[in-house]
């Protein structure tokens, strides 16, 4: 007889408009979810996925996998330290080719139901890096168009936020890079110290300066640089890993539903912008972002 072995945890990696139908829909067979980003296209869906997993007793992991490189873990360290001093000015730029072939592949690409543009879909990793040192958003205000690709969102977007900490910051995401890749690169700058994480995922410590010296910063430099066998695989390892040891040892999860929502409320709350032309403040009611509107 052949023994059916049962999953501990089902990973959804179908489009993203789709994440919410899909978790709501796996939920009441008891087993732990992993979604893949964004978690959702909607606030609405997003609390729907959180409210699901809370009553059927299981844990929502959220990928954001880029949260464990190394040079980002290292920096993340540095913001939690207070080695910044007073945080002045963050920035992400995600300068990256995809072309129309790219979009066809797929018919859900690049649509707003089931995709949206570069901010929701490609820079949502580092908008959330952006998010996780500066802390929470206060205000965004936003410009976007699609430049050189048939799709229905954004493939090119400029973001200008205000910090709660009083800090500024800016989204530069683009994937109207040609002929190919540039960057995905975060920086953050301070009173005391600045950084900059880059390569294509920001694998890369590129500088690590600060006025007050510490033991093992002459190492940063070439101890937290990672060159990814597999971009598209890289950092999935240690995700996983954290997952696995969530579930078994009842570990804090890093990026569960609450967390996962902050960066969807941001990127929401820049489309919104995109939409009004005004600046918006965050909380919000979402009143023209198209973004999973079916």
């Amino acid at each position: 007889m052949m023994r059916v072995t049962q999953p501990d945890i089902v990973s959804i990696l179908t489009p993203s408009g789709l994440h919410a139908e899909h978790t709501l829909a796996l939920a009441p067979y008891g087993k732990h979810i992993v979604v893949e980003k964004p978690m959702a296209l909607t606030l609405d869906d997003a609390d729907a996925m959180i409210r699901a997993c809370i009553e059927h007793k299981i844990k929502l992991f959220v990928v954001k996998q880029n949260r464990f490189n190394v040079p980002i873990q290292k920096l993340h360290a540095a913001v939690k330290a207070g080695r910044f001093g007073k945080l002045v000015l963050g920035t992400v730029r995600v300068r990256w080719c995809r072309t129309q072939q790219y979009y066809d592949q797929d018919a859900w690409r690049g649509t707003w139901a089931l995709d949206g543009g570069v901010l929701a879909n490609q820079a949502s990793h580092h908008i959330d890096l952006l998010e996780w040192m500066m802390g929470e958003v206060d205000s965004v205000f936003a410009k976007g168009k699609t430049a050189l690709v048939n799709i229905e969102a954004e493939d090119t977007a400029v973001v200008i936020l205000q910090f709660r900490n009083g800090a500024l910051g800016v989204i530069e995401a683009t994937t109207a890079v040609r002929p190919k890749d540039l960057e995905g690169s975060v920086s953050i700058l301070g009173e005391k110290g600045t950084v900059e994480v880059g390569g294509f995922a920001a694998n890369a410590m590129k500088v690590w300066n600060f006025t007050n010296k510490e033991a093992g910063d002459e190492e940063v430099m070439s101890r937290y640089s990672v060159n990814p066998p597999d971009v598209y695989g890289f950092g999935h390892h240690a995700y996983y890993n954290h997952v696995v040891d969530c579930i078994n040892n009842d570990r804090v999860q890093l990026v569960d539903g609450l967390e996962g929502r902050k960066s969807l409320e941001l990127i929401m709350a820049i489309y919104e912008s995109i939409e009004t032309g005004r600046e918006v403040k965050l909380r919000f009611a979402p009143q023209q972002c198209r973004l999973g509107v079916r």
